[in-house]
């Protein structure tokens, strides 16, 4: 349910090995499908799927004592999303019969409009090419896309505030909660939403441009900053074996030893991927998968790190929040968390939402910082909008760029899918 993710990681390789950079509003209008594409997809995983384990008719099949005090217990954000109790949260989410559950449905179909505004289709894009888009940049583009936003900021607002409320309350009704899918914190992020003013395509400018990307590329070891470096990022990578079916192609020849900038790049890289299947019989003690392990190594420790996504915006929050890079109007890093700020809806004020680093990377973390990245993307879809608007208001139209694809060429593409690293 993430085509254009890869889509857009495609056309952003492609775009480096042709040797092309998209007219600006072309990657705004990229920018606009991504954003988008996060609030759908969030949505519909966290209210459709993922809140099922905390709904009315879940807790009181398996912990009716949990239900219970839900009962009991007092929404502290009744004001936002107007529920009294948290019992009256999780009823709004029982499957096919709950309010939210139901509304989340709509929330979905708006959203991927807005997506087909700017991509013509979803869930394969018909309108993504490398050099730019096809998506005629038309001013009521824009404005539908707006529209059907505004129409749906309420619900987001509401959302951060329900999520909240239940997340906390399992905290204090369950002590040990905290355990529960409790990892190392170990999460790499790649990037997402270039900023077309900075980002060029190139490999030898990727330190830069990604550092400007609206959510911030890095790698977090044990709470710690490794590295925010896409070169670094794409060098650390390596596809280890483990306990697939595939023979080791350690001792092909291989096919790039250099990056553009003269870095050796490992045998182990993707680069020199070699993919021989060896089909054999199940052993648990040996191999017993199709999937290979994808690792990350740094060199600081000489560990090949498996990196956690957490869920895609765990990550992105962790390492936008750390790296205190992105400043904008709607979405700004303080080194600790993530401010977002949401204009007025229908219903609610304008709101300033704050998501803050948090003590562990478990499954209510992991949980809570979706509804969190939702409002996020809602906050950089308005900053999106105005950018493109000033373009159409500048009559700078022009979404598209010629090229011609070289013999032989090196390219790569960095990018956050929804739930995680492309």
């Amino acid at each position: 349910i993430c085509g254009d993710n890869h889509t857009t990681c495609s056309n952003y390789a492609q775009q480096m090995a042709y040797g092309v950079k998209p007219p600006m509003l072309a990657d705004t209008i990229v920018n606009l499908g991504e954003a988008a594409e996060y609030i759908f997809d969030h949505t519909i995983f966290q209210d459709n799927l993922v809140f099922v384990d905390f709904c009315e008719a879940m807790v009181k099949a398996t912990n009716p004592s949990v239900l219970a005090r839900a009962e009991r217990t007092e929404a502290r954000n009744g004001n936002i999303h107007g529920y009294r109790t948290i019992a009256d949260i999780m009823r709004a989410f029982n499957p096919f019969e709950g309010e939210v559950y139901k509304e989340a449905l709509k929330v979905s179909r708006i959203t991927r409009e807005m997506f087909c505004l700017m991509e013509g289709r979803h869930v394969h894009p018909s309108t993504l090419y490398p050099g730019g888009v096809g998506t005629m940049p038309e001013p009521t583009t824009f404005t539908d896309y707006l529209s059907r936003l505004i129409r749906v900021i309420d619900f987001v607002k509401m959302a951060v505030a329900m999520n909240d409320d239940v997340f906390d309350f399992f905290y204090e009704a369950l002590p040990g909660y905290e355990e529960v899918g409790r990892r190392r914190i170990m999460l790499g992020c790649w990037g997402a939403w270039q900023n077309p003013e900075v980002c060029d395509y190139r490999y030898k400018t990727m330190s830069e441009w990604g550092r400007a990307m609206y959510v911030t590329p890095g790698i977090i070891v044990d709470g710690r900053l490794v590295t925010n470096d896409l070169v670094d990022i794409n060098l650390g990578i390596r596809i280890l074996l483990g306990s697939s079916y595939y023979e080791d192609w350690g001792n092909e020849e291989p096919f790039v030893t250099h990056d553009p900038l003269g870095n050796p790049v490992d045998m182990r890289h993707p680069w020199n991927q070699t993919t021989v299947p060896l089909p054999q019989k199940r052993d648990f003690s040996g191999n017993y998968s199709w999937v290979m392990s994808p690792r990350w190594y740094d060199k600081n420790t000489n560990e090949h790190l498996a990196l956690d996504t957490g869920g895609g915006p765990l990550a992105r929050l962790w390492s936008t929040a750390l790296n205190g890079l992105v400043d904008t109007p709607y979405v700004k890093a303080t080194g600790h968390s993530v401010q977002i700020s949401l204009p007025k809806s229908e219903k609610l004020p304008e709101m300033t939402l704050e998501w803050k680093i948090p003590q562990w990377s478990n499954t209510i973390e992991r949980d809570r910082a979706r509804p969190y990245f939702v409002a996020y993307a809602a906050a950089m879809a308005f900053n999106f909008l105005e950018k493109a608007m000033g373009f159409i208001r500048a009559g700078d139209t022009k979404v598209f760029e010629n090229y011609e694809v070289p013999d032989e060429a090196i390219g790569c593409g960095f990018q956050e899918a929804v739930p995680g690293v492309l």
